[in-house]
């Protein structure tokens, strides 16, 4: 790949790092954002903030989790990695700990189908993993995983990750999830909300509208 490219990729992995901010999905250093870039990945550095990410600290990292140089990857590389081994598809992966997204995680249940927008993440919910230390293997094997038929899942009391076929496309489902766990949360704080039907689910993928939110 050329130079030029490269540097296109640092850039956009400092813009959509810096948007995520910007939209509060991440606050100090938190988060982490990467493109596939080659055979690896370019992602954000270890310890980061909207104000010290550089397009000269994101950091490749090969198919094998190697890098060099005087900047860390995110210490969350695991999940980066294991997502595009297990999906070709995917070009770019956002992890947030945006306020919602973290406080569902932390009861370490799917976010139900209250809404027919949880279709834009490709079912009937949002699944969510078991907690495990961040940071390890483990936790990317339980999230990619828990990516099988989805574009994003939480992480027990955690955050959230998704996978996109481009950053703007992660970027939007990340600030979508966040939009969806904080109106779920509202829902519940006046009840139990309603969960759509098997029936309701089959209907609003049946209908030609539902085309508008399948990857």
């Amino acid at each position: 790949m050329s130079d030029k490219s490269e540097q296109m990729a640092r850039d956009g992995v400092v813009a959509a790092y810096r948007r995520a901010c910007a939209l509060g999905l991440n606050e100090m250093a938190s988060g982490n954002i990467s493109v596939r870039f080659g055979t690896g990945m370019l992602i954000s550095p270890t310890g980061c903030t909207a104000e010290s990410i550089a397009a000269d600290n994101v950091v490749p990292v090969n198919a094998q989790g190697d890098w060099a140089g005087p900047h860390a990857p995110s210490t969350e590389w695991h999940m980066h990695a294991a997502i595009y081994r297990d999906y070709p598809d995917a070009q770019a992966v956002v992890h947030t700990h945006g306020d919602y997204s973290v406080a569902v995680s932390c009861h370490q249940r799917p976010l139900p189908g209250f809404h027919y927008l949880i279709a834009m993440f490709g079912g009937t919910d949002v699944p969510c993993t078991a907690y495990t230390t961040p940071g390890t293997p483990e936790l990317g094997e339980l999230a990619s995983a828990a990516l099988k038929s989805r574009l994003a899942c939480l992480l027990g009391s955690h955050g959230m990750i998704c996978r996109g076929k481009s950053l703007d496309h992660a970027l939007g489902l990340a600030q979508r999830l966040e939009i969806m766990c904080r109106q779920y949360v509202f829902a519940c704080t006046i009840g139990k909300p309603v969960i759509l039907s098997d029936a309701e689910w089959a209907a609003f993928y049946a209908h030609p509208l539902a085309k508008n939110y399948r990857y």
